[in-house]
C-alpha cells in the first residue's frame, strides 16, 4: 500500500468557512489533514493564504473553479493558484441547462487546459452522476471528455460516490484511468428514499472503502480527498469522523 496524501475538499465545511475561513483551516490542519482543495477562498488574499498554509503545514492541492469563472476570470484564477503553490485547477460541475453541446465544452476545456499547462498547472474535471447517464455518441460523457482531451492536457478527478451511485463499478473505473488519476474524492453514501443521495462520513455508508483505497494505491493516485456534499452532523464533526476512519483503516496499513 502506497502513502497517498489525505486532503479535504473545503466545500464540505462551507457553512463554517462562511463564518471564519482562517479558523476553519486551522481546525482542518489540527485534525490531521495534509492538504486542502478549495472551492472559493473566503476573500483571503493569495499572499496571506500562502503564508497561512505554510504556517499550518497544509498543501494547497488545487481548487474547484466554476465554469463561468474559467470562462471569465481564468487568468486571475491561475495566478491565485500559482501564488498558493497549488497544482490543479478543476471544473466541478456543468449546470443541466448547459449540457446540450458537450463537444463545445470539450473544446473549451482544451483551451483552459492548454493555458493552465503554460503556467505549470494541470486541468481536471470532477464528475457527478450525470456524466454516467448522458452520452456523447456511444460513450458516457465522462469517457468522451477524457478521450477528447489528451492525457498530457487533462487529469482525472474521480468522485467515487457518484460513480457508484450512477450504477458503475468504482474499482473498474479507477483501473481504467490508472496513471491519469491523481485526485480521488472519497465519499461514502447511501441512496435516499426519494432516489437522491445521502452523503455520509467515511465508514458509515455502502462504499467498499478498503478495496477502493487499495485500488487507488495501485493506480498511482496522489491525493485521497474527503468530501461530503451535505452533512447531517455539524460539518466539522463530520470531517473529524472521516479522517479518524482513514487514520484507523488506511494509515495503519501503510
Amino acid at each position: 500500500m502506497r502513502k497517498m496524501g489525505i486532503g479535504l475538499q473545503m466545500y464540505t465545511v462551507r457553512d463554517e468557512t462562511a463564518k471564519d475561513f482562517r479558523g476553519v483551516l486551522r481546525k482542518v490542519a489540527e485534525l490531521g489533514y495534509e492538504g486542502v482543495e478549495f472551492a472559493g477562498y473566503g476573500d483571503v488574499p493569495a499572499e496571506e493564504m500562502s503564508s497561512l498554509l505554510k504556517e499550518l503545514n497544509l498543501q494547497a492541492i488545487g481548487s474547484h473553479v466554476g465554469y463561468n469563472l474559467l470562462r471569465d476570470n481564468l487568468d486571475a484564477e491561475i495566478e491565485y493558484l500559482k501564488q498558493i503553490g497549488a497544482k490543479y485547477i478543476v471544473c466541478p460541475f456543468i449546470a443541466q441547462e448547459d449540457r446540450k453541446d458537450w463537444r463545445q465544452h470539450f473544446e473549451f476545456f482544451t483551451m483552459v487546459a492548454e493555458k493552465a499547462r503554460q503556467h505549470g498547472l494541470h486541468f481536471a474535471y470532477h464528475n457527478h452522476a450525470f456524466e454516467f447517464e448522458e452520452r456523447v455518441g456511444d460513450q458516457f460523457v465522462f469517457d468522451a471528455l477524457y478521450d477528447a482531451l489528451s492525457p498530457d492536457l487533462a487529469k482525472v478527478e474521480m468522485d467515487l460516490g457518484w460513480v457508484q451511485f450512477a450504477g458503475q463499478d468504482p474499482l473498474a473505473y479507477i483501473d481504467k484511468y490508472r496513471g491519469r488519476l491523481p485526485l480521488l474524492h472519497l465519499k461514502d453514501f447511501r441512496a435516499a428514499e426519494d432516489g437522491t443521495i445521502d452523503t455520509l462520513e467515511l465508514g458509515h455508508g455502502i462504499m467498499q472503502l478498503p478495496e477502493v483505497i487499495q485500488a487507488a494505491s495501485d493506480a498511482d493516485v496522489e491525493w485521497l480527498i474527503v468530501e461530503q456534499d451535505k452533512c447531517a452532523r455539524p460539518s466539522l464533526e463530520s470531517i473529524s469522523i472521516s479522517i479518524q476512519w482513514l487514520q484507523e483503516n488506511y494509515l495503519t496499513r501503510i
